[in-house]
């Protein structure tokens, strides 16, 4: 048993959290324990939680409503703040709903904190393919999201990421003013602190079930959050400047096709330059739905950031809808 423990929050997680659960509880070696903070499920979420923790001691379920949108301007970390609060291990790994882990994964992603090389590691996260969707595959980079456990990263997302408490409790936790980006918040804080460990083959296998409409709402809703936040300046640059190039390429076609030319191809640098060789094994309208999605990201990511940098507020998610 590794003297580590998981903390995950969940609200309104029925149709998830059997699946990952079970592969929490599945780790060689076990954690110490695996703290759920329940933010007032209404979909039996709490109730198979708690039938859950007669099968599995070293499930801790909690529930606090105040972890939820009628109470708490930023749900999500409220919760998992209340779940590294609760833990009694100094070792901290976060997870999340929706997402399934591989047997070593808490083995491999707390390794460098437990041999005193890091403060923090990050895992990332990748598709299960056998059950990906076409706009899965399509919008995955975007996402930050690799198609296979191989893939190298750097991305933050607390589906898979681990810390020591003490460096959670000096960074002042989880913060609890945002809806969304909650992760990205807390990981320049750790960063201004102390450098992180990227593990190879420590992802978490996520499952979004993503049709386009759900996927482009997926990315509306981050660039919200990050234009209320504040952060990421350069992304918003770089996503406007594709748009004006678009524009003007367009603009000028009835005397050359020149300039739109170079845009296409630039597009489809874009939309296929981190993962060419997991892609290009993948039906030609897959390939199809990346490009398009392509095409379509710097219009929503301008469009909404600059409009959660107006409005300074994130939009809910489904849960808390």
């Amino acid at each position: 048993m590794l003297e580590v423990t998981v903390a995950a929050t969940v609200l309104n997680e029925t149709k998830d959290i059997g699946p990952t659960i079970e592969s929490l509880m599945a780790q060689n070696p076990a954690a110490a324990e695996v703290v759920v903070v329940d933010g007032g499920s209404t979909d039996g979420t709490w109730e198979w939680l708690v039938e859950a923790a007669k099968q599995y001691p070293s499930l801790r379920p909690i529930r606090d409503e105040s972890c939820n949108l009628k109470h708490s301007a930023g749900p999500i970390a409220r919760g998992r703040n209340v779940g590294v609060g609760a833990a009694t291990c100094a070792i901290v790994v976060t997870a999340d709903a929706g997402c399934i882990y591989e047997t070593d994964w808490l083995a491999k992603l707390t390794a460098p904190i437990r041999e005193g090389a890091a403060e923090y590691a990050l895992g990332g996260s990748c598709l299960e393919m056998r059950a990906a969707t076409a706009w899965d595959i399509a919008s995955a980079p975007f996402f930050g999201v690799k198609l296979s456990q191989d893939e190298p990263t750097k991305s933050c997302t607390a589906r898979s990421m681990a810390f020591r408490k003490d460096l959670w409790e000096r960074v002042g936790g989880f913060p609890e003013t945002v809806l969304l980006g909650e992760d990205t918040l807390f990981d320049q804080r750790v960063r201004a602190m102390t450098a992180p460990a990227f593990v190879q083959n420590a992802k978490a296998i996520y499952r979004p079930q993503n049709s386009f409409g759900s996927a482009m709402r997926q990315m509306a809703g981050y660039a919200v959050a990050d234009g209320a936040l504040g952060v990421r300046p350069a992304r918003l640059m770089r996503n406007l400047l594709r748009c004006v190039a678009e524009v003007i390429s367009l603009a000028v076609l009835p005397w050359t096709v020149i300039p739109l030319l170079v845009v296409l191809a630039l597009e489809s640098y874009w939309a296929f330059r981190l993962d060419w060789k997991q892609v290009r094994g993948t039906s030609l309208t897959v390939l199809a739905k990346r490009f398009v999605f392509s095409l379509l990201v710097p219009w929503v990511v301008t469009w909404n950031q600059l409009r959660g940098a107006r409005t300074k507020a994130s939009a809910p998610n489904r849960q808390n809808a």
